[in-house]
């Protein structure tokens, strides 16, 4: 197969509220998506970049850049047999491993709508519902905190991330575990901590937390391995994962005790299945996690979701949680058990509200092949 034409949007899809982490406050997806074209099908992928290098070194921006100059002439050139092809399209590029990612997803649901079949299948996924929780932000207080966790648990969450920061972190830990005692809590702190803090982050353990996520810098791994023999809670690591290779390493190093998948963050769907595959042969859990995306990219998530060695709830909520309105007619509802059902029509299974996505598109471009002949 060979791509014969590549859109790129720019899209502004306001959050129902902002959110707000350790180190930036986002109010609004600015994701790049990128819809490939094939003998008269369609597929659609979703770079969920921010507007800032905050959660990794990319941005709209750079990302907008390199899909233009780079990564869509480069697909446009390449003789595609598998989606799993891709990988090796881009095996020059340094970096920019959401901007490949977009592109990676629109190919899979290209091969999947051309073949028939349900992207949960072409991964290998087994499970029909995915078990999904909710990540709450750093909040003005305590008594918002609250009422803002008990809002979600009413909702049906079973399982609620709380971000974390110095000054924020054992007391609302505390409140949320002695106001909900069975809850599956657990906290993530965008890389914001260092080892001097090991002594304290170690009083999370009297909480009975799931994973404390990214404590220490966004690409380490050797001091998590060494917190880790500190802290009883298991560490989970998440921005320090960017490749198969870097999962390699953190579990060589006994680094940690859960790894977090995002597949934007790892350059898309077939790295992320091999680091699923390599953790589930070293007996470490996965889960799935995610980065607002829209519809689009909340299908794919929820597809890679689906693979067995996803034992504990993904961050990929309800798309209501996120926004009031999303760029899909088929938007993700939480099912009663607090599960997502995990699409099995052909491809990802999102159907693009074209309408919609057209007024919350701020730029937009086309690029093509060259015709043989």
């Amino acid at each position: 197969m060979k791509i014969e034409q590549i859109e790129l949007r720019r899209i502004a899809l306001p959050y129902v509220a902002p959110f707000e982490t350790s180190g930036w406050r986002e109010l609004a997806s600015h994701a790049l998506l990128v819809r490939v074209e094939a003998d008269g099908i369609v597929g659609w992928g979703e770079s969920p970049v921010g507007t800032g290098p905050w959660y990794n070194e990319e941005t709209s921006s750079t990302a907008w850049v390199m899909a233009q100059e780079h990564l869509a002439p480069m697909l446009l050139a390449a003789e595609l047999t598998r989606p799993e092809d891709v990988a090796a399209v881009y095996a020059r590029v340094r970096g920019n491993r959401m901007a490949c990612a977009g592109f990676e997803f629109a190919v899979w649901d290209l091969f999947g709508r051309a073949t028939g079949q349900s992207l949960r299948a072409m991964l290998g996924g087994q499970r029909e519902r995915v078990e999904v929780g909710v990540s709450v932000g750093v909040q003005p207080d305590l008594d918002t905190l609250l009422r803002v966790v008990g809002d979600y648990v009413a909702a049906g969450y079973q399982r609620v991330k709380l971000k974390i920061k110095p000054g924020w972190d054992l007391e609302p830990t505390r409140l949320v575990r002695e106001t909900w005692p069975d809850l599956r809590l657990q906290v993530d702190a965008n890389s914001i901590y260092t080892l001097d803090h090991a002594a304290h982050l170690a009083k999370l353990d009297a909480y009975d937390l799931l994973l404390i996520e990214q404590p220490l810098a966004h690409d380490d791994i050797l001091d998590h391995a060494k917190l880790q023999r500190i802290v009883q809670t298991p560490i989970c690591l998440d921005e320090s994962i960017v490749s198969p290779d870097h999962a390699r390493w953190a579990l060589e190093l006994r680094a940690c005790g859960v790894i977090n998948i995002k597949p934007s963050r790892v350059g898309g769907l077939h790295a992320a299945r091999q680091i699923h595959d390599m953790a589930a042969a070293a007996g470490v859990p996965v889960w799935c996690g995610g980065m607002l995306e829209t519809g689009i990219g909340r299908a794919a998530n929820v597809a890679l979701a689906s693979l067995p060695n996803f034992t504990l709830p993904g961050d990929i909520s309800a798309s209501a949680r996120y926004f009031a309105r999303d760029i899909v007619t088929n938007p993700f509802v939480l099912n009663a058990d607090s599960t997502l059902t995990v699409p099995d029509r052909p491809g990802t299974g999102a159907d693009i509200d074209v309408d919609f996505l057209d007024q919350v598109t701020v730029e937009k471009v086309v690029l093509r092949g060259t015709v043989a002949g």
